[in-house]
């Protein structure tokens, strides 16, 4: 989705405070040793059942919100992690949302020369790496023209600030390693589907093998989205049981025919209304459950609030605790 701000608005340090607004966290994606809220409890999608859990902070929907019919405050999802915070889609990021108390992170997934899946939102490596200076007869860096071994190389996080030079790119298999330790939730995008022809099944094939396709995990703590309506009818023909979702505002008189193979409709949050959203929630998606949107990307208190407002079921957002902070 949209590049956000690698640092964090003034709104977060009026609604938090300066001592809190930032925690400090090492280069290698270790959470920092700031005070971490307390009570956190797993969250989880109010798309689908899930394990138990139980109310954490405000702005972040629980099951037990679901089963009262909650509808006043949207799921918060932390975007490429809390990217306001630490260098977008690195481990580092996903610490952070965890110690934010986030559980549900967004990641932008794309293939290597060599068929390997990386974690990285830019078809090119020129804006969050060093790769210019690493490779540079390589011109113009884009990520199908790297091996992983080439990528692992590189520096993802000295562009974001000095404290996480060193952090790397990491694999999607990386990436959910350090997601199921922190017992985080994944809404994964798959990125320029176009470019990488197969890139839906190679996603599946790691998913499943890395254990992200059992029960649990399909039912409550994964959904898959993409920009391409084609590369997210592929993932719903070839496992119909994931959550799917499209990201953009595809005209009213268009939304059945998306309702045909995604649960969800996820609208940049300028283009969205009230109106919008009461259509998208009078349709029911392939799962026989009410369409849903999460509106992105959301980053200050004015707009986190204004979105809500119009009854959408998720706001995604580089601030994460800005928008938990408002919306509650």
């Amino acid at each position: 989705m949209y590049a956000g701000t690698a640092t964090a608005s003034a709104a977060a340090v009026a609604l938090l405070g300066a001592g809190a607004w930032l925690l400090s966290s090492t280069a290698a994606g270790t959470p920092g040793t700031g005070a971490t809220p307390a009570g956190r409890t797993a969250t989880v999608a109010h798309t689908v059942a899930a394990p138990s859990a139980t109310a954490f902070g405000t702005g972040v929907r629980t099951l037990g919100d679901v089963a009262r019919g909650r509808t006043d405050e949207p799921l918060v999802i932390a975007h490429r992690g809390a990217s306001a915070y630490a260098p977008e889609n690195t481990l580092a990021a996903v610490d952070k949302a965890d110690v934010l108390g986030f559980d549900w992170v967004e990641n932008d997934v794309q293939l290597t020369r060599d068929g390997v899946l990386v974690v990285i939102h830019d078809t090119d490596l020129k804006r969050t790496t060093d790769a210019e200076e690493v490779f540079p007869d390589r011109a113009p860096w884009a990520v199908k023209d790297f091996t992983a071994a080439e990528i692992a190389r590189l520096d993802a996080g000295s562009w974001f600030g000095p404290l996480y030079a060193g952090a790397r790119v990491p694999t999607l298999r990386q990436y959910l390693h350090r997601i199921g330790r922190n017992g985080q939730n994944l809404l994964l995008e798959i990125k320029s589907p176009e470019t990488y022809p197969g890139i839906e099944q190679a996603t599946l094939r790691v998913l499943r093998q890395e254990g992200w396709l059992d029960r649990e995990h399909v039912r409550g703590r994964l959904v898959i989205q993409s920009f391409g309506a084609g590369s997210v009818r592929k993932v719903h023909e070839q496992r119909p049981d994931v959550v799917t979702g499209f990201l953009g505002t595809p005209a009213v008189a268009d939304l059945p025919s998306y309702a045909q193979f995604t649960d969800q409709i996820n609208p940049a949050y300028t283009s969205v209304s009230g109106e919008y959203v009461a259509a998208v929630h009078a349709l029911k998606g392939p799962h026989d459950k009410r369409l849903q949107v999460s509106a992105w990307t959301v980053n200050d208190a004015e707009h986190a609030l204004q979105v809500a407002g119009y009854g959408v079921d998720g706001i995604i957002t580089n601030t994460p605790d800005v928008v938990r902070e408002a919306t509650g």
